[in-house]
């Protein structure tokens, strides 16, 4: 991986990739923020495969599909992919019918290791229950990688009981909270934080909430980290 240190942003686009807003905010998010991975959630990509950022690789993880678009997550970098592996949740969400969808990407590193990064919007709108057997699945997955770890996105816990899912879910696989310099731009619902980003076996340089609340209804969370 080139030098130690590298930035991961995190952004829930509320389907307005495509638009010129967005995506001139991105450039001067990315501008601020230097970032070798970027994890987007409720993208919007054209089916023409229109991708707006040419010198970034991405791996895109569907869950829902029109003639002219398809919807779910992104994972970009500037940065070597060995692997690319899209999750469907096993159930959908009652109000829409639809599954939500992961992404898991694995980057080598220098120690025949390899920097998992796994990019996450949480199943909405189901009972308890099902939100914690999809951390489950999720957490068999996560088990078997032995190196660094980062693990980020909506996770749509807007209740107590959602928050203490995801807590048991970080504090089973290891993970660490990246805690928000200005977090009161982190999206919240009935006051609950909805984005994270978590982290294992690396150290965190400094972790932060962007406020560009005329874009999305979601504002991108940053963080720096050293291999």
């Amino acid at each position: 991986m080139p030098g130690e240190e590298f930035g991961v942003l995190c952004w829930n686009t509320q389907k307005l990739t495509q638009t010129l807003k967005f995506q001139l905010a991105l450039s001067r998010v990315l501008e601020q923020f230097p970032s070798l991975f970027l994890l987007l959630q409720e993208a919007k990509f054209a089916s023409n495969n229109d991708w707006y950022l040419p010198q970034w690789s991405y791996a895109l993880a569907p869950n829902m599909q029109t003639n002219r678009s398809t919807y779910g997550v992104i994972t970009a970098s500037q940065y070597a992919f060995t692997e690319a592996q899209p999750l469907l949740s096993r159930h959908r969400e009652g109000m829409f019918a639809t599954h939500k969808s992961y992404m898991l990407s694995y980057h080598p590193l220098s120690d025949d290791k390899s920097l998992l990064i796994v990019n996450v919007h949480a199943i909405n709108f189901v009972r308890t229950n099902h939100f914690l057997r999809e951390l489950e699945l999720l957490k068999a997955e996560l088990l078997h990688h032995e190196g660094p770890l980062i693990v980020a996105g909506d996770f749509n816990v807007w209740n107590r009981q959602r928050r203490l899912h995801l807590l048991k879910f970080c504090r089973s696989v290891g993970l660490r909270q990246a805690n928000m310099f200005d977090a009161q731009h982190i999206k919240t619902y009935r006051q609950n934080p909805l984005d994270f980003i978590f982290y294992r076996d690396l150290g965190l340089k400094e972790a932060t909430a962007i406020d560009t609340t005329s874009v999305s209804d979601h504002n991108p969370i940053y963080a720096r980290f050293v291999l």
